[in-house]
């Protein structure tokens, strides 16, 4: 068993043989992991959603149209009607996780309304959906080599082009992942669940959350 936290601020990057269409060529920032399991939010899945449609549905009006303009990302298979957003540490928020001292996760509306004004972090991801693994689940994965993870930076999470991150993250390991054979990794379909514990943990975040 992994020590608590050990995958915490860790990017997950899919292996060539990922056969799961969730997590195929995927980048997937480790948010918090313990003995209880793991929440992780996918980081280079851009939906054809933009912020704009986003605050139309939570009524906000006359948004920043920078801010509008964002795409939202697909952040994983699980409570996708659900809102995450990885920001930098400038902020804080009513429900914020810090991930790193660089890296924040923030559940609740009152970083959307920030966003909306032109007044939030000028780092900020917003994401529909997210990845969660059962006790023991993602250290299974580890050890089948499902993944490469390395350690999670910024200029990843928030700068890179979305179309490059998988490979630049693995790139950060001396990688060309896109080199390497389909059968690398042995890996299989990933079990991506909604776990007890973290579906406790996101409901008291939700109760004063959004959408």
């Amino acid at each position: 068993m992994h020590p608590d936290g050990v995958l915490t601020n860790q990017l997950l990057i899919a292996m060539p043989g990922m056969l799961d269409p969730n997590f195929s060529t995927t980048v997937t920032l480790i948010c918090e992991h313990n003995d209880e399991g793991a929440l992780g939010i996918v980081i280079n899945r851009p939906t054809t959603l933009k912020l704009a449609g986003l605050f139309e549905q939570l009524s906000v009006d006359d948004p920043d149209p920078e801010a509008a303009a964002s795409p939202v990302l697909s952040g994983g298979p699980v409570g996708m009607e659900r809102g995450f957003v990885l920001h930098g540490p400038e902020y804080s928020f009513e429900n914020t996780l810090a991930v790193s001292d660089d890296i924040r996760l923030t559940l609740s509306r009152d970083i959307i309304d920030a966003l909306a004004t032109g007044s939030g972090p000028d780092d900020a991801l917003v994401a529909l959906g997210y990845a969660g693994w059962e006790p023991g689940q993602l250290e299974e994965e580890m050890l089948a080599n499902s993944w490469l993870n390395v350690p999670a930076t910024p200029q990843i999470v928030f700068e890179t082009p979305f179309a490059d991150r998988w490979d630049s993250a693995a790139r950060t390991l001396g990688i060309d992942i896109a080199s390497l054979p389909t059968e690398a990794g042995h890996a299989g379909v990933v079990r991506s669940r909604d776990d007890s514990r973290f579906r406790f943990w996101l409901a008291a975040q939700w109760r004063r959350g959004w959408p």
